[in-house]
């Protein structure tokens, strides 16, 4: 979805109408992706589902776009022999004209973009946009002398570059930064509140290949929002949170799971050494423990409505009483019919 979604948004920022529209319809896939309901924080829907959100997928797409420009042959990319002189590549070739006649077009005060110079504030159309592209790369370069160069066996042989597999390694470094970026820009630009500590993760959850109806019944009891009875209500602050089965704690994830009397049966024969749901607990990694959880999930019920919990206690019912026996009017007898 995000390709077609996203298309042309590598070199090109939307506008902010459409910026907002896709955001609209992004976060419908993403309630898509976890089954969660429409009250959910949008913050949290976007850790559950491991969909950043628009805005920050656009600039990551963007520097992983300017990443392969700065890191490809010149002889093979012509962005990248546009690029200005100062650029530190392994490879000389640059366009002859790379200060004339693609810059007609542009403007008369036309200043090529020197590396390492940043951006004027608001921006002016004194470079080429290449040059702009290459230099979100910047905050990713530090202790790089000279950025590696990718399909490096397209072009012809020179003796000083260095092995391709060194090359390669640091190509995955840089695009690990900018992964790591995205996160750190994740946590900090749209913090989650203070009941969820689960953190951001570009990587589907490993429960997700359960079933689209228990991976959505652990979503939505992860994200604070079901049909627990301690989760937020909903519609009314005067809810009663306890347990509806056994009525001794508030009916939280962690009680509902690991603590509740009324489902130690079950619990000791499907979910036996569990002992921590925190997000740093060998559960949520495990994919035996998920497989267990969601058969635990299914036998007791568990994040379902409550009308389908039988009662805790059973009905009164009005007390036993004996009534006289009848007897026959005299002058009548009585047979049994064997």
């Amino acid at each position: 979805m995000a390709p077609i979604l996203l298309y042309g948004a590598d070199l090109f920022t939307p506008r902010v109408g459409t910026t907002t529209r896709l955001d609209t319809f992004w976060r419908k896939v993403q309630r898509w992706t976890t089954n969660c309901f429409s009250a959910t924080p949008t913050v949290i829907l976007s850790v559950e589902s491991c969909l950043p959100p628009i805005s920050l997928l656009i600039a990551h797409r963007q520097r992983l776009a300017a990443l392969r420009v700065v890191c490809s042959p010149p002889s093979l990319n012509p962005g990248t022999a546009r690029l200005h002189h100062s650029f530190p590549s392994l490879s000389v070739q640059r366009a002859p004209d790379s200060s004339r006649a693609i810059t007609r077009g542009l403007s008369s005060r036309y200043v090529p973009l020197h590396w390492k110079t940043p951006c004027p504030v608001p921006p002016i159309r004194n470079h080429l946009p290449v040059d702009a592209v290459a230099h979100k790369t910047i905050p990713f370069t530090c202790g790089l002398s000279w950025m590696p160069m990718i399909n490096s066996h397209l072009v012809c042989p020179t003796p000083v570059l260095p092995p391709q597999c060194r090359m390669d390694s640091t190509y995955s470094a840089l695009k690990k930064r900018v992964r790591e970026t995205l996160l750190k820009e994740w946590a900090s630009l749209f913090p989650t509140p203070g009941y969820y500590q689960h953190l951001p993760e570009l990587h589907p959850r490993p429960f997700i290949g359960l079933g689209k109806f228990v991976a959505g019944r652990i979503h939505e009891m992860r994200a604070g929002k079901s049909y627990l009875a301690d989760h937020a209500p909903w519609t009314s602050p005067d809810t009663d949170t306890s347990c509806p089965r056994c009525g001794l704690k508030p009916e939280t994830f962690e009680h509902a799971i690991l603590s509740c009397p009324s489902r130690q049966h079950s619990r000791s024969r499907l979910f036996l050494g569990v002992t921590d749901v925190r997000p740093e607990a060998p559960l949520w990694s495990s994919l035996p423990l998920l497989k267990r959880l969601a058969t635990f999930i299914g036998v007791t019920s568990m994040g379902c409505p409550p009308t389908i919990f039988p009662p805790t206690t059973p009905p009164s019912s009005p007390p036993f009483s004996l009534s006289p026996p009848r007897v026959p009017p005299l002058g009548f007898s009585c047979f049994c019919v064997g």
